[in-house]
């Protein structure tokens, strides 16, 4: 989607919801209705948008925005971006006495943070130690680099596996709990953690950082495409934006923090640096276009692992909506149209996607029971979509999923045994075992391989400082989320995004602030 095709689209959309009811309120409202956002909702945020506005939105639709005739001139911090990382790094900024402003181009905060499911990655927790998990960050560390085949940035991950524990405490102090605990693919402990019910991480996390930036009176202006970064002296001093596809404004700050995402979204640059992958579905929101990226390759910044993209095993084709690794993690299975298993399910998402395609359809379906449903309340959503298969028995569910009935009941049979033993011959699965399949109803879901991360983008260091191609930070920017790129290395580990965003989007506002005081 070029530039002029992406401003129409949002100009068109943001009429949409406005008229809807659900749009920002920039116009000229200044009331506050924070007080709703806590109750994350799955449903659509206007019933007259297209699919894919609706899926971008979600979960932010009872937000107030901070209206259009507040806007100032200048701020001591400007903040690119209302994901989970832009708004993280705008609380810690104000809690160190900034005043920050925070500016996102799209109708509604959050971003890709609002599709995240399945939780929320880190080690040594207290709520590990609550529920007698015994985990290591040292373990941690090793099992990340391994799933990223050891080609992780080394300085950044050992950063961020140190500053796990903390992420989640910060997130409790501000009445975000995470506290039950789930595992991913590539994972040997539990240290995947949700919301205390077992929802969907994302929409409860940007409805709990969006009611703190409320009432930290914290400015979050939507519609404000961010065009390009301005420099003076060397300095990355402020931001052009075009506020409503009407207004252009530029906007001073002593410095300016890039938590705009990545580029899953921009076909044209997947087609580009990835020429592999085009044709396949993507899990991102249609905000995801690689903006960030742009703007500070063009001030001197550069980037790293730009051709490393995440295709993700558990994608609903027709609506090209993610099913969460959970699923899985709770104790689903992965068959194929012949009704068997063929491979272990918990492996990391490079070698399962790499399982799926080995198939001559290329897709395959996730079975699982009543029990996963209830210890993964995303399934509800699924249900309510309309991509879910059920039957009271294993035979009536695999006419419905056109597989042969006695291949499928053998295999869920041989996985419940596999369960009780605690050994899965067949794969050498060792995780998600937790609970078999033996209890009716029974559920599956049709999934495929999406394009779901983009690992690379722009180099920083552990103070979030964005470098140039010398390896020297570039004065005044700083950088956090999936617009950067090296943490990952070549593949990422489920449950690592939703860390990434709140690590370094609290340490970019911290050191932010820091860089600003000392002027």
């Amino acid at each position: 989607m070029n530039k002029r095709s992406t401003a129409a689209l949002i100009l068109v959309l943001s009429v949409m919801l406005v008229i809807a009811g659900c749009g920002n309120n920039n116009a000229g409202s200044s009331k506050n209705e924070s007080k709703g956002t806590n109750s994350a909702t799955t449903e659509p945020a206007a019933t007259a948008a297209p699919k894919e506005t609706a899926e971008a939105v979600s979960g932010a639709s009872e937000a107030s925005y901070t209206p259009y005739d507040q806007l100032k001139d200048k701020y001591d911090i400007v903040i690119v971006g209302a994901g989970g990382a832009g708004m993280s790094a705008a609380l810690e900024a104000k809690a160190s006495g900034m005043n920050p402003v925070i500016l996102e181009k799209m109708p509604m905060a959050g971003g890709n943070t609002t599709k995240s499911s399945s939780g929320m990655n880190a080690s040594q927790t207290k709520f590990q130690k609550e529920q007698g998990i015994e985990d290591s960050n040292e373990l941690f560390y090793n099992e990340t680099l391994k799933g990223g085949h050891d080609t992780n940035n080394k300085e950044l991950l050992h950063f961020f596996v140190d500053n796990s524990s903390s992420a989640i405490d910060w997130l409790d102090s501000i009445g975000i709990r995470l506290n039950n605990i789930t595992i991913t693919g590539g994972m040997k402990e539990k240290r995947t953690h949700r919301p205390e019910d077992g929802s969907a991480v994302g929409q409860y996390l940007v409805a709990g950082l969006v009611r703190n930036v409320q009432e930290q009176g914290i400015p979050l202006f939507v519609n404000a495409d961010v065009k390009e970064l301005t420099v003076q002296d060397g300095k990355v001093n402020g931001v052009k934006v075009l506020f409503n596809q009407a207004d252009d404004k530029t906007i001073s700050a002593a410095a300016v923090i890039v938590t705009t995402g990545g580029f899953g979204a921009n076909k044209e640059l997947i087609s580009k640096v990835r020429p592999d992958l085009e044709g396949l579905v993507t899990t991102n929101q249609i905000g995801s276009t690689g903006d960030g990226i742009a703007m500070i390759e063009k001030v001197g910044g550069t980037t790293v692992d730009l051709d490393q993209i995440q295709v993700h095993p558990t994608v609903q084709q027709e609506k090209s909506y993610l099913i969460g690794e959970a699923v899985r993690g709770e104790g689903a299975i992965l068959v194929s149209a012949e009704g068997k298993r063929f491979g272990n399910e918990m492996d990391t998402r490079d070698k399962v996607t790499a399982s799926i395609n080995k198939l001559s359809e290329k897709s395959a379906y996730l079975v699982f029971n009543a029990g996963v449903k209830s210890r993964v309340k995303a399934v509800d959503q699924y249900i309510k979509m309309g991509v879910v298969k059920t039957a009271d028995t294993i035979e009536a569910l695999a006419d419905q999923m056109k597989v042969p009935a006695a291949a499928l009941k053998t295999t869920v049979d041989t996985w419940n045994g596999a369960v009780k033993s605690k050994s899965d011959a067949e794969f050498g699965r060792t995780t998600g075992m937790d609970n078999d399949l033996s209890g009716a109803p029974y559920y599956a879901i049709q999934i495929g391989p999406g394009i779901h991360y983009t690992m690379g983008g722009v180099v920083i260091n552990t103070n979030t400082e964005v470098l140039n191609k010398d390896g020297k930070a570039i004065t005044g920017l700083f950088a956090a989320g999936e617009v950067v790129g090296g943490l990952h290395g070549e593949n990422r580990i489920g449950g690592n995004s939703v860390a990434e965003i709140i690590i370094f989007g609290r340490q970019a506002g911290i050191k932010s602030a820091e860089f600003v005081k000392a002027q």
